[in-house]
């Protein structure tokens, strides 16, 4: 029973860490101050119909929840989104049908507390 501990303990953290170095060495996710929560991830914004997913340009998909009439003016736009994160990070089947094609990274849910417009094409699209 304790090897089993140790051994998903040592497996978060590893995952933990793997999330962390990837925020940062990218700089397109910045988690707010501690007790805030908040997550901040810029990106091409895809999607209609309620459905809105956001690409940042390390490839990690946020299926995006909250206000959607804040984000429908914005599809094919490179935005900065801000709100709270939720998910394993797991690219096995969580990739929904809208998200297009797959970008190889992992897929989380963010809830969409603020939106910042960047440009009106995708950074990641240009290169």
């Amino acid at each position: 029973m304790t090897k089993t501990l140790m051994l998903a303990m040592a497996l978060l953290m590893s995952a933990a860490w793997l999330t962390a170095q990837e925020s940062s060495q990218t700089g397109s996710a910045q988690t707010g101050g501690a007790g805030t929560g908040q997550t901040t991830v810029q990106g091409c914004l895809q999607g209609s119909s309620g459905s809105y997913t956001l690409t940042s340009d390390s490839g990690t998909a946020y299926q995006l929840q909250g206000d959607s009439a804040k984000l429908s003016k914005h599809v094919g736009h490179e935005v900065q989104i801000t709100g709270s994160t939720s998910g394993t990070g797991s690219s096995s089947g969580a990739m929904s049908a809208n998200a297009g094609a797959s970008t190889g990274g992992s897929q989380q849910t963010l809830t969409v507390s603020d939106v910042k417009h960047i440009s009106k094409t995708c950074s990641s699209m240009n290169k």
